[in-house]
């Protein structure tokens, strides 16, 4: 059924359930599917059927055939593409096959359908099934090696296409970070030239051959203007720019993909199926609208690379679960045990727990107070002569009096006991592995979110069950202040990227004299990025917009585009959603003629939070894209890695990572790689190396770093 040698002209193999065998319409069986190759220009090239337990098989011998062709010079890999890589990856790696690329249709339409890239986003109203399938969204160092000249994850997308984009009248362009200013954004990895360093006015913005993510020509982070409304000069989709009616075509973008049509030549029973989004001709359907919506792009390249870190990160999740993180149930259970008694019988409270609430109601005076209700805890408090407003412990902590002290500890111990104590234990630890499941771009900046387990949610006092395998190691890894950095490059503010120079980013504000204490600049620097006004931020967030005016200027152009109820988005396209209805609507009110001073004020404060939203989501969702890269330059180098045999490996992690070192954990600017102890030190070097290839990616040659605080040990704890 499959060649031992994939052909060179598939660009990409597209995965569905096929039809019921002798059936003309209905939905897909999922006991058989179809995987159709499609040439670079869309063209069917081939169509196969088989059965869906042979998938591993067939991808397996794929892949296989791909890594001994990957010759220096080669053409990319052939991409897999699927409705939902958390629905099609499991199988895959439970039956011991990896995938190097693909391309996740649900992730990826989620980005186009919003990003301001994108001119004609209509075409996605026609298939409302797949907004569907979305997860809901929670609320809101040492030199690189030598460039590896051999086929990176990105190359497919980037090739040699320039990332268009500079600034225009006095807004930020994609991937600029304020007038007349740009950083260069070529790919991780691997080569870095062609790239701009931050700050030269008038600078393009350009991409460099060869790249360690391998997006598609045409797919890419989103990039617009990180602080452009609709249809302000320069903006995405702004009469006369790139991509807008009737202006030329951004450069490096590709023509209308006509030949996606192609893909209608399937076999009668099968033309027209729309039921469900796991079908194949739903998946080419999809695929189809997003390729067209890609070419049409105002800025096509950045908006692949986007597309292109999406879908790794998707790989990088569902095999984050299969290998899942080392686990010393033991360590846990002592932990516990150590903070709040020994493992009571079912129904029964930890003998601390019950100490302690037994004390707070004593010094409330009220035997009967309910300490887990928080407006009952409240009553119970006023009733003691408390006055507050609250239950929040920042509240609390205010307080002077003796029921406050125990009080406090008590809600610390319930929230241990609730979110990680023994049932979580029993339900989410088994065979030696917590294996969480995460939402990548589960948060609207791009952020991931998790379903279950609470992954991003491990608290300090937990980090020692972290425990790596007999014979193997952790590799910690965090990058030290991760937004801030990211805004200095955005912006292309040179004093903001000296400050972080070598050293603390807090400290060399210091240093600048913008601040007097470390204390003084991270609140500085997290009231900037988070629109705080008052009190300790509000006195020193205006002199930061003296020593530091690009980086200002750029979150302060994003904070007055949300006032106004505009849209910005990240470096690579990523946008935010516009303000809801309500929104509108109070803004309407205020500005009726017989508006009260009640609807002025209404109005003022709805802008302003949507100011404060739109001010963060930049940076934030740009050092989510940083992340990604990071990720999937680590993945791709950590697969490089000779497996170990024997007693030496770790069975737990699964038949793809019993063997080699291998992603165990993220959380926004951690990772956790779980490595045999020989590979321990060169795991840190690669650790570091995509860092470095990541900030490439992105930022070309702009000088800022993003150091790593990592450790080596058995145990991931954190001082």
């Amino acid at each position: 059924m499959s060649s031992a040698s994939p052909d060179p002209a598939v660009r990409w193999r597209v995965v569905g359930d096929a039809r019921a065998p002798g059936t003309a319409a209905g939905p897909p069986s999922a006991d058989r599917l179809v995987i159709v190759e499609l040439g670079a220009d869309g063209a069917v090239l081939a169509r196969r059927e088989l059965p869906a337990s042979e998938l591993p098989a067939f991808v397996d011998a794929q892949e296989s055939a791909r890594a001994g062709d990957g010759a220096p010079g080669s053409a990319a890999p052939a991409r897999w593409v699927w409705h939902d890589t958390a629905s099609r990856a499991p199988a895959l790696l439970a039956a011991g096959v990896r995938v190097a690329r693909c391309h996740d249709l649900r992730l990826c339409r989620a980005i186009l359908r919003h990003s301001a890239l994108v001119t004609d986003r209509a075409a996605f109203a026609a298939a409302p099934e797949w907004d569907a399938l979305a997860p809901e969204p929670p609320a809101p160092a040492p030199a690189a090696p030598p460039v590896p000249s051999e086929p990176t994850l990105f190359d497919d997308l980037l090739g040699a296409a320039a990332f268009g984009g500079t600034a225009s009248g006095g807004t930020a362009s994609a991937g600029t970070a304020s007038a007349g200013t740009a950083s260069g954004v070529p790919v991780s990895g691997l080569q870095a030239s062609g790239t701009v360093a931050p700050g030269d006015p008038g600078a393009g913005v350009r991409a460099a051959p060869g790249t360690a993510v391998g997006a598609e020509p045409a797919t890419a982070p989103e990039a617009p203007s990180a602080s452009a409304s609709p249809g302000a000069p320069g903006a995405p989709g702004a009469p006369g720019a790139p991509g807008a009616p009737g202006a030329p075509a951004a450069p490096g973008a590709p023509a209308a993909p006509e030949a996606l049509a192609a893909h209608r030549a399937l076999p009668a029973s099968e033309a027209g199926e729309t039921a469900g989004v796991t079908g194949i001709a739903a998946a080419l359907d999809e695929f189809a609208r997003q390729r067209a919506a890609l070419a049409a792009a105002s800025d096509p390249a950045r908006l692949s690379l986007l597309l292109a870190a999406e879908s790794a990160g998707a790989l990088v999740a569902a095999e984050l679960t299969a290998a899942g993180v080392p686990w010393d149930a033991a360590e846990h259970d002592r932990i516990l045990a150590a903070a709040l008694g020994p493992r009571p019988a079912p129904g029964e409270r930890p003998a601390k727990l019950v100490e302690l609430a037994t004390t707070v109601r004593r010094e409330l005076g009220d035997p009967a107070a309910s300490l887990d209700s928080p407006p009952k805890l409240l009553r119970a408090l006023r009733a003691a002569g408390i006055e507050a407003v609250s239950t929040s412990r920042w509240e609390l902590e205010e307080v002077e009096h003796p029921a406050i002290g125990p009080l406090l500890h008590y809600k610390k111990l319930m929230r241990l006991l609730t979110a990680n104590g023994w049932s979580w234990l029993d339900d989410w630890v088994h065979e030696g592995r917590y294996r969480p499941v995460y939402l990548p771009g589960g948060v609207v900046t791009g952020r991931w979110a998790s379903s279950g387990g609470g992954a991003l949610q491990i608290p300090r006092t937990l980090r020692p069950a972290l425990r790596a395998d007999p014979g193997w190691l952790l590799v910690s890894a965090d990058v030290a202040q991760l937004e801030p950095r990211v805004l200095a490059a955005m912006a292309g503010d040179r004093a903001m990227a000296a400050a972080g120079t070598g050293r603390d980013l807090y400290a060399g504000i210091v240093e600048s004299g913008a601040v007097a204490t470390r204390q003084e600049a991270k609140i500085a620097v997290l009231g900037a990025m988070y629109g705080a006004t008052t009190g300790d931020s509000g006195r020193l967030v205006p002199r930061l917009r003296r020593a530091f005016p690009a980086a200002m200027r750029l979150v302060d152009e994003a904070a007055e585009t949300g006032e106004r109820g505009g849209v910005v988005s990240t470096l690579l396209g990523r946008s935010s959603p516009p303000p809801d209805e309500a929104w509108r609507a109070v803004q309407a009110a205020a500005s009726l003629p017989g508006a009260s001073r009640r609807d002025e004020e209404r109005a003022r404060r709805a802008a302003r939070d949507r100011g404060r939203f739109t001010r963060n989501f930049v940076v934030q969702g740009t050092a989510a894209e940083w992340a990604l890269a990071w990720l999937a330059e680590l993945r791709l180098r950590l697969s490089g890695f000779a497996p170990v045999t024997g007693d030496r490996s770790a069975p737990a992690s699964g038949p793809v990572f019993a063997h080699a070192p291998h992603l165990a954990f993220f959380l926004h600017d951690e990772v956790i790689v779980h490595a045999p102890a020989a590979d321990a030190e060169a795991v840190a070097g690669v650790v570091r190396a995509s860092a470095a290839a990541a900030g490439r990616l992105l930022f070309g040659d702009a000088p800022v770093e993003f150091p790593l605080d990592i450790a080596i040990a058995e145990r991931a704890e954190k001082h």
